[in-house]
């Protein structure tokens, strides 16, 4: 996101960087409680309603006021991994995560969706070192290793979702395939969002990326 976010501000474009759970102070603390392992026992509708307190706070605080200033926003996840996650991977389906994002978030979407598609198993490997790393760092207070504990099947149905999400809607979501270097994925990346921004010639509407 922050190698997009250089390209696009060499482009003459404003962008901020988020992501989510998170994004706000007071999101940041109900990013704790979501991906601290401590909370394992969270309960599948609480963990989804938590997902969107967080989320309808960042869309107050961050998001509509950068879209209101004329600025990209880049967000590291937003209702699609809510639906990927709780709607697939909990089992709750998509029809309550899609009704509340309507009825919390004014049915704010992205203009466009980047799917990073990798082997769902070694990315949670990579996710599980990472987060090793930096709790070794940051100390104890720094534990987000509650998705990554869960399991193959849990990790597979999460995976269908988000593929299930980029079928349902070709012309918001693309599919850019991630198992290259992290080089070779940001070169992809870049064409995509330079189709859809035409960076030769920077426009004044705003947009939403995520």
């Amino acid at each position: 996101m922050r190698k997009l976010a250089t390209v696009l501000q060499e482009a003459g474009y404003k962008v901020i960087e988020t992501r989510e759970p998170g994004g706000t102070p007071t999101a940041e603390k109900i990013r704790k409680v979501l991906l601290d392992s401590g909370t394992a026992g969270l309960a599948p509708l609480a963990e989804m309603a938590l997902m969107f307190a967080s989320r309808a706070q960042h869309i107050t605080e961050v998001i509509e006021p950068g879209l209101a200033a004329g600025s990209i926003v880049l967000c590291d996840r937003f209702t699609d991994s809510t639906e990927a996650y709780q709607g697939s991977g909990r089992k709750l389906g998509s029809e309550p995560v899609l009704e509340l994002h309507r009825v919390l978030c004014g049915d704010l979407q992205p203009d466009l969706t980047i799917l990073m598609d990798s082997d769902p198993h070694a990315s949670v490997r990579r996710a599980r070192r990472r987060n090793q790393r930096d709790s070794k760092t940051a100390g104890r207070s720094h534990d987000e290793n509650r998705f990554e504990q869960e399991t193959r099947a849990f990790v597979g149905r999460v995976h269908d979702g988000y593929t299930a999400i980029a079928k349902r809607e070709p012309g918001r979501v693309v599919v850019v395939d991630a198992r290259g270097t992290p080089e070779q994925t940001h070169a992809k990346i870049v064409e995509v969002v330079s189709s859809k921004l035409a960076l030769s010639n920077p426009s004044k509407r705003t947009h939403h990326v995520r």
